[in-house]
């Protein structure tokens, strides 16, 4: 069974790394842009908007990672996490890795008062949907996931 803790300033390279990892699995194994020095700055930078947890097994190797930032309800008065990323390396899975990553989430939300935890799933992924209904995740029935970004960002900025 991997540990799971915060991660450190070493660990960004083997973060980028299961990012790309991610990227693969998720069918868009060239869209990451991020790197090393952006990693080390957001996660570890005067003033992180955004944190990861880490699954290291015995050899030091990160297996896992959950990626995280906090959101906010306005009707609950209250914040919550929104989970950006969870990857667990296909070797792992099945091992509790995933498991333990959204435990350690969870503590969190209940330790520091967060009312909820969510994150967005894609529709062809059988298996993380299967895994995301077994710990009594819901879906958001109604609600679609909407993105401004590139020249409608740009257009819409003006």
């Amino acid at each position: 069974m991997s540990t799971i803790r915060e991660a450190r300033p070493t660990d960004c390279p083997q973060i980028l790394e299961l990012i790309h990892e991610l990227a693969v699995y998720e069918k868009e194994p060239d869209a990451v842009k991020n790197t090393v020095d952006e990693l080390e700055k957001h996660l570890f930078g005067a003033d992180p908007k955004v944190f990861t947890h880490v699954a290291e097994d015995e050899s030091g190797q990160l297996v896992g990672i959950a990626m995280w930032f906090l959101t906010y309800s306005t009707w609950e008065g209250r914040h919550g996490i929104h989970l950006e990323d969870l990857y667990v390396r296909d070797s792992e899975r099945g091992e509790g890795t995933g498991t333990a990553l959204l435990k350690t989430l969870a503590q969190i939300c209940i330790d520091r008062g967060y009312r909820r935890m969510e994150w967005a799933v894609l529709d062809w992924n059988a298996p993380a949907i299967g895994f995301y209904d077994s710990i009594g995740s819901s879906t958001m029935d109604g609600w679609s996931t909407r993105r401004l970004d590139g020249d409608a960002l740009q257009e819409m900025a003006r």
